[in-house]
């Protein structure tokens, strides 16, 4: 019998994902699990196992198509089985309606064919995860600094707890949608209530929500008397067409996010960057003679890894670094780990996975979790959670000659660290000129979470540390 694989959400509540390319072809056999498709997100490329062993009857996408969550992507003919095809992508975690308390639910048992598909995201209940337990963020307390009077607003980071649903006397379906959609909707002030949806299963998508604030602002035009005269457009204009020696890149995947995340920063949390130039000859010194050590070989420790280091032992002194502002809940969250962001700039654009509880590992297991995750992310294969829930980003412009900059933020963080590059250059050391090993660094804070001192006072502390090493040991 012929069973259809829908597009499920990748984990990340996004309406749709781009086909990169097939790894099957009709008529195809293939086995469970194996591998049939690679699809891109706005944030990564997935790869897309098979949730049936069997034969391609039908592939139901192109590569280079924009494909939409809950949409037929593939069909497979399996032979001699009545087995049900797996739940429609509209039952995603992103999407699903609640459902009713635990205890008033009878558990259900699973049908056998069932036990042979792949857990594969957006089909079925979430399992329970097996890492470290949940911490409990610690919420600062109110202020009463004069400094608190920043009002931006900063919509709350992915790592940030939802509002449970408010209760009403009578129950009222909520319009179904995904996260980014219904922050483009509060965005462009359109009521979701009122958006024809056109996604599968009656999910509102971002172009339902761009068509109808397009409808209500040409209508407010129409009834707008005009003020200068309109100049009509050229027929090569008229007709799309494109001048010589111009190149047209689709807006879509990485880039797309990366240029959403960075808008979406820049003007709601309010930035402030403060510079710091040190001589780091100790710390070059101290790599030199860390690469000449034979129980190290196979760990590259770099400028990169040290001020990783660095700024986990700074952050510990200045916990407002590493915070969030929950605009939803009014209130300062202060994390007690860090989950260390370190921008990669790969062929897709710029990626920023996270290294999960950074403030734990020892230097070398820095090194090495910094050098595997650029590895993930120039190969494009950086798994979409792995850029979530980051705490403080790095960003090392150093490695393209630049000297310095002023970051933008993650969104949803307080700050970010941009270290440049080491210049060998005379510098005053022990009251003579000396050709010293010097490096700037910036740091960008979220005004409205981090005072002037308290930013100064960060960066002091990881220039003391590039600047003496040993300075580490004093620090807790």
């Amino acid at each position: 019998m012929i069973q259809e694989f829908r597009l499920p959400d990748l984990g990340e509540g996004l309406p749709e994902a781009e086909l990169v390319q097939w790894l099957v072809a009709e008529g195809d056999t293939v086995t469970l699990n194996q591998t049939i498709a690679e699809v891109e997100t706005a944030k990564a490329v997935v790869e897309l196992p098979s949730p049936f062993a069997g034969v391609i009857s039908k592939l139901h996408a192109q590569a280079g198509d924009i494909v939409a969550v809950g949409s037929v992507l593939i069909a497979f003919d399996i032979a001699g089985t009545d087995a049900a095809a797996p739940a429609p992508a509209a039952t995603a975690t992103a999407t699903a309606a609640p459902t009713a308390p635990a205890e008033a639910q009878a558990p259900a048992a699973p049908a056998p064919e069932e036990k042979a598909q792949p857990n594969l995201v957006g089909y079925g209940a979430a399992p329970q995860s097996a890492g470290r337990p949940q911490r409990r963020a610690r919420v600062a307390a109110a202020s009463t600094s004069s400094h608190a009077s920043d009002t931006a607003v900063l919509e709350a980071a992915p790592h940030d707890v939802l509002h449970a649903p408010e209760t009403i006397e009578a129950p009222i379906e909520r319009p179904k949608s995904t996260p980014p959609v219904r922050k483009l909707a509060k965005d462009l002030g359109v009521d979701l209530g009122l958006v024809e949806p056109t996604g599968a299963a009656g999910v509102i998508t971002r172009g339902d929500v761009e068509a109808y604030a397009d409808r209500i602002g040409a209508a407010a035009a129409a009834r707008a008397e005009p003020l200068v005269e309109t100049v009509p457009a050229s027929p090569a204009e008229l007709a799309g067409e494109h001048r010589a020696g111009e190149r047209r890149i689709p807006i879509r995947g990485v880039r797309k996010h990366t240029a959403e995340a960075m808008v979406r920063s820049a003007f709601t949390a309010p930035h402030v960057t403060t510079f710091l130039t040190v001589d780091v000859t100790a710390t070059t010194e101290l790599i030199a003679s860390l690469k000449a050590d034979r129980s190290l070989a196979g760990h590259r420790i770099g400028i990169l890894a040290i001020a990783a280091k660095a700024v986990c032992l700074a952050l510990a002194r200045t916990p407002e670094l590493n915070s969030t502002w929950d605009e939803e809940h009014g209130e300062i969250v202060e994390f007690d780990y860090v989950n260390l962001g370190i921008a990669a700039a790969t062929q897709r654009g710029l990626v920023v996975p996270n290294i999960r509880d950074a403030d734990s590992l020892t230097l070398v297991e820095l090194a090495d979790a910094i050098g595997q995750l650029a590895e993930t992310a120039r190969a494009g294969k950086t798994a979409p959670a792995e850029m979530m829930g980051g705490t403080f980003s790095i960003t090392n412009v150093g490695v393209f000659g630049v000297d310095a900059g002023t970051p933008i933020l993650n969104p949803g963080e307080a700050g970010i660290l941009a270290i440049g590059a080491v210049r060998r250059q005379p510098w005053e050391h022990h009251g003579e000129i000396a050709l010293r090993d010097v490096m700037t660094l910036a740091v960008s804070f979220d005004h409205r979470l981090v005072d002037g001192e308290q930013g100064s006072r960060f960066l002091a502390d990881v220039g003391a540390i590039l600047r003496e090493p040993g300075r580490a040991m004093l620090m807790r």
